[in-house]
């Protein structure tokens, strides 16, 4: 095997024994960079001097105790890293310099990881493909033609065409879980206050979360056991303990109960190849000795409309500090007034699916329209969360299909906001509640990865990953991501 296609666990085993060097681990990847991104573009920015200075630093501490000291990994460029750019893929932070880390990657930071550089995303995380990136958008590593998912398809793609070993995204309506589908490795969105948002972008501040993307699941848990935690800097993180997720993945799920929401397995968007994909999954956990029955999310039909106003009208908020007076871009055009400056500078600084929800959520927000719109969606988004309350007294995991379909082709509903938010069908409702879920690959259809849902009780992530591992290793399809792959 390459270097560059080892996961952390065996990267780690081969550094602890100095049979390679954190700057060889390093090297191999910038390699596998210039050889693929012409082709995948998964990168906005890449820190070539700084990865192998870290890297040669890290080697000359030469402790590799912590699993991720000496690994090469990527963060969405939505997360401030300091001094290396953070544009939010946006021509509005262009050339945005951050003089300070996010949380999660001063906690990498922390465990000499080495940061090879940010990734490409929707701009400002409004967007289910890579393609409003104001630089270019990301190829799927499966088929050119295809988009990765999104916003976090070029950390997505990155993991998946070698070139990290994993990355950060971030996930607000599932774009983390989504892209992970559409790239056949594994993505995880924790608890709403389960990781750090200090440091990151917001779009839509009460679902935003941060997780990780890998290429396979002890990885993930490897991942989150190092980000997970409170943080003083943000206020909505949880103080909840953090579980060593590595030391809880056990191959044995005999017993637990599983649950099959057929308002998502069996919706009209969802393709019957990816249905099957997720019933033979299904049936490997019966095979495993779990108890899996169907059952009814009885108000997930409202999740989309709920999810898409949420989204819509935090975004216009969030989005309202980029007003090219502090920082970020400002016109150079003439203008008349103030308010011209304004309208002059927001209207060439963002694109168009920015400017699209930034006018809905303003008219969402309105105070004529608040209660019809806004306000009703918080009240379907209680009704949500109360369904999977009443869910997870009887069963202990819910699995749905990741996305509708496989990857689709790029240009394909990239005119058209309501069917590109389709993509986000199953993943949207579980940021609704703040639950964690993760997703794996579970299947193939016509070449293309499927991708496995696994939804758990706040807080229960070490559940997730024990049930989403146990599927894994009864499997083969992420190590198929090495052969089958166009790059």
């Amino acid at each position: 095997m390459k270097l560059h296609e080892l996961t952390i666990e065996k990267a780690n085993e081969l550094l602890k024994k100095k049979e390679i060097t954190a700057q060889e681990l390093t090297e191999d990847i910038l390699n596998r960079i210039d050889e693929c991104e012409s082709k995948i573009g998964a990168y906005v920015t890449i820190d070539k001097e700084g990865a192998l200075k870290s890297a040669k630093s890290t080697d000359e501490k030469a402790d590799f105790t912590d699993p991720l000291a000496g690994i090469p990994m990527s963060a969405k460029d939505n997360i401030c890293t300091k001094n290396l750019k953070t544009t939010c893929c946006s021509r509005m932070l262009e050339n945005f310099v951050p003089p300070y880390d996010a949380t999660v990657i001063s906690k990498l930071r922390e465990r000499n990881a080495i940061i090879l550089g940010k990734t490409n995303m929707d701009e400002f995380a409004i967007g289910s493909s890579t393609q409003t990136s104001f630089f270019h958008t990301t190829q799927n590593p499966w088929d050119l033609s295809r988009v990765p998912g999104g916003s976090s398809g070029g950390s997505a793609a990155a993991v998946a065409s070698d070139e990290c070993i994993y990355a950060l995204g971030s996930d607000t309506g599932g774009s983390v879980r989504q892209p992970a589908s559409y790239c056949g490795v594994v993505g995880l969105k924790p608890t709403y206050g389960r990781v750090s948002r200090f440091g990151v972008a917001s779009l839509a501040a009460t679902m935003d979360t941060i997780g990780p993307i890998t290429k396979n699941v002890t990885d993930c848990a490897i991942v989150l056991s190092a980000i997970a935690g409170q943080d003083s800097f943000d206020p909505t993180s949880s103080d909840i303990p953090v579980d060593n997720y590595l030391q809880k993945l056990k191959n044995d799920v005999k017993g637990l109960k599983i649950g099959i929401p057929k308002e998502l397995l069996y919706h009209e968007a969802v393709s019957k190849d990816v249905k099957d994909a997720v019933l033979n999954a299904i049936k490997v956990y019966e095979d495993l000795e779990c108890i899996c029955e169907e059952i009814s999310l009885k108000n997930a039909e409202y999740a989309m409309s709920a999810y898409l106003v949420t989204l819509a009208a935090e975004a216009s908020s969030e989005l309202g500090q980029y007003d090219g007076i502090r920082y970020g871009y400002r016109t150079s055009s003439d203008y008349q007034d103030l308010k011209d400056f304004y309208k002059k500078t927001r209207g060439e600084g963002f694109g168009f699916d920015v400017k699209w929800h930034i006018i809905l959520g303003t008219y969402l927000s309105d105070e004529k329209y608040y209660d019809k719109y806004y306000l009703k969606a918080q009240k379907i988004r209680t009704i949500i969360k109360k369904d999977f309350d009443e869910a997870f007294k009887k069963y202990d995991f819910l699995i749905t299909p990741t996305t509708p379909t496989t990857a689709f082709k790029i240009g394909e509903s990239s005119d058209d906001p309501f069917k590109m938010h389709m993509n986000d069908l199953c993943v949207s409702i579980v940021n609704l509640a703040g639950l964690p879920a993760i997703s794996l690959p579970c299947g193939f259809s016509k070449g293309l990865p499927v991708g496995l849902q696994i939804i758990g009780k706040a807080f229960d992530e070490a559940g997730i990953l024990q049930v989403a591992y146990a599927f894994e290793q009864n499997n083969d399809y992420h190590t198929r991501r090495i052969k089958e792959r166009m790059v």
